[in-house]
């Protein structure tokens, strides 16, 4: 029967090792292996993304996993300092701030992408 109880989002990406690296040691999430060799990112709020290798992946071309936050610019600023890059759109795609922050178009928020390509955010709430 189908049931909506433990739903969970997943997403592939073309490095399980290097996805696992990332998420793990430099976003510091939960991460939770899996039996086939995958992984699950375990959040705070109880919810599971499961993660996936896939040879022929192609990253999203949407925001795949939004991380909310009560600060975007010491979020940015955290994550610019593990590494990350928050720049990741021109201005002629979408006009952020030279740290890569979005302001008067919707929440403030910023876009980061994970080893895979894949598009992630930290949202203002």
């Amino acid at each position: 029967m189908f049931t909506t109880d433990k739903a969970f989002s997943a997403f592939s990406v073309d490095d399980i090792d290097a996805a696992r690296l990332f998420y793990r040691d430099t976003l510091g999430l939960e991460v939770v292996d899996d039996p086939m060799g995958f992984f699950s990112i375990r959040l705070a709020s109880g919810a599971s993304v499961f993660v996936y290798a896939k040879p022929d992946h192609e990253p999203a071309s949407f925001t795949i996993l939004n991380f909310p936050t009560a600060d975007v610019d010491a979020a940015v600023g955290d994550l610019n300092a593990r590494g990350v890059v928050t720049k990741i759109y021109s201005d002629d795609e979408l006009p952020t701030d030279e740290r890569g922050i979005s302001r008067g178009r919707g929440p403030v928020m910023a876009w980061f992408r994970d080893p895979a390509g894949n598009v992630l955010s930290v949202i203002a709430v």
